[in-house]
């Protein structure tokens, strides 16, 4: 019997052994937030403080109800981190610099780790620096961690934000302890991100596999941490050559969970690359990861794994929801009362949706419509046929978010602005600025072959929405000479053909934003000079600086008054009071018109197919020469 006492006493004692080296954890993540604070789509139909009575999703006041509830429910610790990308996407993060509101409802959320991310580089370095300023003056935010930023040791357009890092506002890596468990966060901007960073100037940024090992290795052997976390703005692409958070870790060993941002990638299912997790929530707080782990004799085994659904099923927290509804009422006495608006002001109805393709596309239609109508009404003259613009262009990539019909089809200043947000102007006032220049017939066609060939081999950012014109093109041609006939005009008055022969030197105003533009100003240098266009003021003479053709919106007061993009679309909206039935599909301004036959594969060519078929026929020739030269000598 005493033997059997014993035993049951070395039993329990085991028993407790194995039990103190496990710990139980949980990992809450998101990534690319964007500023949504508010649910959407629309912001007007999200109800917070009710539930089941709406059809958005996401807002920050559900995020925190969710993060309260499993913290609540949930004896072991818990870790609540984002992959950055925070802030560009919403009103919100226009008093970015002056008010920092994301930063500060994430702390309150109860975030406690989030990374940089590319758009938070949209505040140019001095902005940024900003941002973290506010938000620490606000004693509010979490953690920032970003590990291979390189500031330049010549300019000092940076030397604000370097500061910010040497009072390690932001750092390369914190160490958190919970439950006797030490956690190495550390964060990294991925290469595909870092090309994204127009703003970031003079900031590089290191090569993130080498700054990823130097991280790891640090935090294992000089901080010996238990878990390392990779906060990364990296990203997931379908394109395995090009998936950078799964390339980072094949070749970076000690990485145990990677949460993974930029790419706005729903990954129902963790990827497991050797004892390396790597994990996504989608975008705009539309679903918050949760992770269950245990903790092992120095190894972690993954629990549980589920995306989390953000919508009207969960009543927002009370207190957070309150926090916004102050915010919404600082954007609007400090930012849309210059402009008689307000967040929430009805300025339109819809009864349908308009959505953003791969495509010509109903929304590209409306928003490209928009600016054109606007600067044609404020900033053309009748009586001057030259300043009237012809035609708008805006691209994919910065077309954010559709214009959704919800309960009541109305539409707020706060959706509109939703759609393009994004940017900031030559004066450092947030968002894009307008620009016109005149163009040739012959630039405007290879404006179209930026849609023809580029977007093909670059991707969705690249395709662009256009107004005033329609073409046809054949995809089969040679590249950059893909375009058969274009015609100017509108659906209401009706289309002309146009010439867009080289020897037509008549100049044709356009109007875009100023990234879009600038993009076009340069598109020349990757195609060998085929694509090249170069933007005039209408005197003919080269616009050298972009900044020169800004659109003035007030030309009453001193100086260049900025005309936003979302400004233009705004007025256009109200304008139209409801958006008409044209808008309801395509209405044929790209067509794609495949084809092999010789006469369309040649028809209305330029001298790059004509060059081509050339080349084409000698190489054809010479083929048959060698064949003749081969059979003669064989039949000997």
């Amino acid at each position: 019997m005493k033997h059997i006492y014993y035993i049951f006493i070395i039993f329990c004692i085991l028993i407790n052994s194995a039990f103190a080296f496990e710990k139980i954890f949980t990992i809450l993540h998101t990534n690319d937030m964007h500023s949504q604070l508010l649910g959407f789509d629309p912001n007007i139909d999200y109800s917070p403080d009710s539930a089941n009575d709406d059809n958005t999703i996401g807002g920050f006041a559900r995020i925190a109800t969710v993060i309260k509830s499993i913290k609540q429910n949930n004896k072991n610790p818990v870790l609540v981190l984002d992959a950055g990308d925070f802030m560009m996407g919403s009103l919100f993060h226009l008093l970015g610099r002056e008010e920092a509101f994301e930063l500060r409802i994430m702390k309150d959320m109860g975030y406690d780790v989030t990374t940089l991310g590319n758009h938070e580089f949209d505040f140019k370095p001095k902005g940024l620096a900003q941002v973290l300023l506010s938000a620490k003056k606000n004693n509010k935010m979490p953690e920032v961690v970003s590990s291979n930023v390189i500031f330049s040791n010549e300019s000092k357009d940076d030397d604000l934000l370097e500061d910010v890092f040497n009072q390690g506002i932001v750092k390369p890596y914190t160490i958190i302890e919970k439950n006797g468990v030490k956690f190495g966060v550390f964060g990294l901007m991925g290469k595909d991100a870092a090309t994204f960073t127009p703003f970031a100037d003079p900031i590089k940024f290191a090569d993130p596999i080498k700054s990823a090992r130097s991280i790891v290795s640090h935090l294992k052997e000089k901080e010996k941490v238990d878990i390392v976390i990779l906060l990364s703005h990296c990203g997931i692409f379908s394109d395995k050559s090009r998936s950078e958070d799964e390339i980072l870790a094949k070749q970076v060993t000690g990485i145990d969970v990677i949460i993974s941002g930029h790419t706005h990638t729903k990954l129902d299912k963790f990827i497991k690359i050797g004892n390396t997790l790597i994990v996504q929530a989608w975008c705009y707080g539309k679903q918050i990861g949760a992770l269950d782990f245990v903790y092992r004799d120095g190894a972690i085994s993954l629990k549980d794994y589920k995306l989390i659904d953000v919508n009207d099923n969960i009543l927002g927290d009370k207190d957070i929801s309150d926090t916004i509804n102050s915010f919404e009422k600082i954007i609007d006495d400090k930012f849309l009362s210059k402009d008689n608006l307000k967040c929430r002001q009805i300025i339109g109805k819809t009864n349908y949706f308009l959505n953003l393709a791969e495509d010509e596309s109903n929304l590209g239609n409306f928003l490209s419509d928009a600016v054109k109508w606007y600067v044609n009404k404020y900033n053309a003259d009748v009586n001057d046929p030259d300043s009237k613009v012809f035609g708008a262009i805006l691209s994919n990539g910065l077309i954010r978010s559709p214009i959704v019909a919800g309960k009541t089809g109305e539409i707020a200043v706060c959706d509109i602005f939703r759609t393009i947000p994004l940017g900031i102007g030559a004066d450092n006032t947030m968002t894009y600025p307008l620009v016109s220049a005149y163009l040739y017939p012959s630039e405007i066609k290879k404006v179209f072959e930026v849609i023809t060939s580029i977007y093909p081999t670059k991707g969705e950012d690249y395709y662009i929405q256009i107004s005033g014109f329609k073409f046809t093109y054949n995809p089969n041609r040679i590249l950059f000479d893909r375009v058969t006939e274009i015609w100017i005009g509108s659906e209401e008055d009706g289309y002309n053909l146009f010439d867009y022969s080289s020897s037509n030197k008549k100049t044709y105003r356009f109007v875009s934003n100023i990234f879009d533009a600038t993009f076009l100003k340069i598109v020349g240098d990757f195609t060998f000079n085929i694509l090249n266009i170069v933007p005039k003021d209408r005197n003919g003479a080269r616009i050298i600086n972009l900044k020169n053709a800004i659109i003035d919106d007030d030309k009453l007061k001193g100086g260049i008054q900025e005309l936003k993009e979302w400004k233009a679309v705004i007025a256009y909206t109200q304008s139209l009071a409801e958006i008409p039935d044209k808008y309801k599909g395509k209405s044929g301004r790209i067509q794609s018109i495949p084809s092999w036959n010789p006469y369309y594969m040649l028809k209305n060519g330029t001298y790059i197919t004509w060059v081509s078929f050339f080349i084409l026929l000698v190489l054809i020739d010479g083929i048959i020469i060698l064949v003749f030269i081969i059979s003669k000598k064989f039949n000997k």
